[in-house]
Order: C-alpha cells, then structure tokens, then sequence
C-alpha cells in the first residue's frame, strides 16, 4: 500500500516542477547601464548605449554621476509595454515583457542626445522604421541612429 502512495506522489511533484517551470522566466538577466556626464562616446551618455535583452530581463539604469534618470520614450515603446520614469539621481529599473524596442532617455540631458536603446526579443522591419520615423532632437537623433544600427 505504501509504494501505491509513493507512486502517486512522484508524478504530483514532476507536475508541480513543470509548472514552475514553465512560469518563471528562464535566466533572466539583471543587465546595469550607467547614467553618465562623460563617457566612451562623448558627454552625456548611458553605457552602454544599445542593450539587447529578452523578455523577462531586468535593465537597472544606475546614475553614475549625479542629475540623471532614465524613462521610457512613450513615442518608442512595444504597443502594450508599460512605461517607466525613475527618479533624478535614483536607480530606474525596466523589466521587459513585450518583444520590441524600447526608447529611452535622460530628461535633463534629452536634448544633449542622452538616449539609450533596448531591443526585447526580435523585432521586425516595421518596428525597425517606425523607430526611425520618430522625431528627437538632433543630437538625440544622432546616437538613436547608431543605436539602431546594431539591431539584428
């Protein structure tokens, strides 16, 4: 009678393993960007700039320097995606959920041409040009487009 008992509870605990497995993001990342005023590619800057990441991953935007934040573009974000603006001078996280790409940038220093881009996942050749089709300054527009550059 014990083994019946024993072999009924096997398949409840692989049943239970499957689920938790199926529901919680397998590795997701933690992936850190710093808010810079002086960086690789001039003043202004999050490193690195281009972030390429999966659904599920956690970007934590951490001022290196003081007077940054970091918030989603609501002219650049997944259909769906939920926006995100953190706080001067304070870590920002965005944790991914919808495939796409995700525009981001520094208020103060919008201006300045401190942008950054997350792709989530794949993105297609529409999302691809309608990130191109949106307006920044011109400085901005300047590193989204090399940013854009790298997606694949």
């Amino acid at each position: 009678m014990e083994s019946d008992l024993t072999d009924l509870r096997i398949p409840a605990v692989l049943l239970t393993a499957a689920a938790l497995a199926v529901s919680l993001p397998a590795c997701a990342k933690d992936i850190i960007v710093h808010m810079k005023n002086q960086g690789a590619d001039g003043a202004m800057v999050f490193e690195p700039s281009y972030v390429k990441a999966a659904p599920g991953d956690t970007i934590r935007f951490q001022p290196s320097d003081a007077s940054h934040n970091a918030e989603t573009m609501a002219n650049m974000l997944p259909a769906g995606a939920t926006p995100m603006k953190g706080a001067m001078n304070k870590e920002a996280v965005l944790t991914v959920g919808k495939p796409g790409l995700y525009g981001i940038k520094c208020m103060p220093h919008y201006s300045m041409g401190m942008v950054a881009l997350v792709q989530v996942g794949k993105v297609t050749p529409a999302d691809i040009a309608a990130a191109k089709a949106v307006k920044l300054p011109p400085f901005a527009a300047k590193r989204m487009t090399a940013a854009l550059a790298k997606v694949k």
